[in-house]
């Protein structure tokens, strides 16, 4: 019987403690094999980002109506992934799962460094926001600027919309470009659980048992920021955008989170999520059929707020002290990656790496997450389709005061 990609990824994640904890510094032997994965990851972030922004943007279609639809759903979901990657920062603030760590304290010489980076960081912001848009967006690619790649495919993806049928050929390109990607990462992914061992025996065997401790407060940390996302932020837009009960959403969508939850899957469970919103939430089949789809596809506020989590616990595992432009910066690159997430194995951290990559932290600190991904997993799915769900009780609510509106015109003319 052939295991999954998770057991063996655990099994990995395991052997690396022992063989890690039993050799010491010299299990660095295997650090090739981590460096050859995450070379292969550096490899398709620039065209799996371009090609699958550019699909998620030209899966709006065309039309007025399929562009207002378009503009309220996709605006409410940025809205929805900026606040869930801030209250994802705020866990990793308040939970602080790096610091259990034992690992060695900057020097003091370091600290001054990185401060003083800091400040001229800070100091050169309208820089860094001019720098979002490439001059050469070529090189851009080339020299793996993921904030330029992110404004190069949306602007593409857009110019598409605009031009409509004419730009077909090109749509398709994206279309068949993205889904080589997709099987390429799945490609790389196959090979994850040597790439975990490559790049986790030498950090035990580094820094001991102790480099374990974090994790568990990873999971805790996720869970309780989640928790709060899906109380405060969903249970307010549906009760103040879409006028209904809170409590008659979430028991009403509790078969589909409860299947989210269990398959980690938000494709899997879309048939099941329109299904409850429509009878038991609802929302009008015009409405979920458009609403839901697309959600499954570029909302995943539960990525984005685990981004926040895992980049915090990240750096104050290397004992990175991040600026307030970094930070802003994981707000918005989290915040946009996520709508390239959908339907790659491992999406969770192939994303967490762009977001590394843009505020310069260590990808190996991937390999310290990559054995509870399973587990985060769940609670990111879960996250999501309720998400999915709240905004098409949003927009359905919108619509049909758009249409209310439009007939009281029409009367009155």
């Amino acid at each position: 019987m052939r295991l999954s990609l998770v057991t063996q990824i655990l099994i990995a994640f395991i052997l690396a403690i022992l063989f890690g904890a039993i050799f010491g510094e010299a299990i660095f032997i295997v650090e090739p094999l981590g460096d050859l994965f995450l070379r292969l990851i550096q490899f398709v972030i620039v065209p799996l980002v371009l090609a699958s922004l550019i699909v998620g943007v030209t899966s709006l279609g065309s039309g007025k109506q399929m562009l207002r639809l378009g503009g309220k759903t996709v605006g409410y979901f940025l809205v929805t992934s900026f606040l869930a990657v801030s209250i994802g920062l705020s866990m990793g603030f308040l939970f602080n799962p790096g610091e259990v760590a034992d690992i060695d304290e900057p020097t003091e010489e370091e600290v001054e460094e990185e401060t003083e980076d800091a400040q001229e960081a800070d100091e050169d912001v309208i820089d860094v926001i001019l720098n979002i848009v490439p001059e050469n967006p070529i090189q851009g690619m080339a020299e793996a600027e993921i904030l330029q790649v992110i404004f190069f495919a949306l602007a593409i993806g857009i110019g598409i919309l605009l031009v409509g049928e004419r730009a077909d050929p090109v749509k398709n390109f994206f279309d068949a470009f993205a889904e080589i990607m997709f099987k390429i990462t799945g490609g790389i992914m196959k090979i994850a659980p040597l790439g975990v061992f490559g790049i986790l025996a030498p950090v035990v065997g580094e820094h001991g048992l102790a480099v374990l401790m974090p994790l568990l407060v990873v999971i805790v940390a996720l869970a309780v920021g989640c928790l709060i996302h899906i109380l405060l932020v969903y249970g307010s837009a549906v009760r103040y955008l879409g006028k209904i009960s809170p409590l008659k959403f979430f028991k009403g969508m509790s078969p589909a989170f409860l299947f989210a939850f269990s398959s980690a899957s938000s494709a899997a469970t879309i048939p099941l999520s329109m299904k409850n919103v429509q009878e038991n939430v609802g929302v009008s089949n015009k409405t979920s059929s458009f609403v839901i789809p697309l959600g499954a596809t570029i909302n995943m506020d539960g990525t984005a707020l685990y981004n926040g989590v895992a980049v915090l616990f990240i750096a104050q595992f290397y004992g990175v002290q991040l600026s307030f432009l970094e930070i802003g910066t994981v707000m918005i690159v989290a915040t946009l990656a996520a709508i390239g997430t959908a339907g790659v194995p491992g999406a969770g951290l192939i994303m967490l790496t762009i977001t590394l990559t843009a505020v310069g932290l260590p990808l190996e600190g991937i390999a310290l997450v990559a054995a509870i991904d399973r587990i985060l997993d769940m609670i990111r799915t879960g996250t999501n389709i309720l998400g999915d769900s709240a905004a098409s009780v949003y927009v359905d609510r919108s619509e049909h005061k758009h249409k209310a509106f439009q007939t009281n015109s029409d009367t009155t003319a």
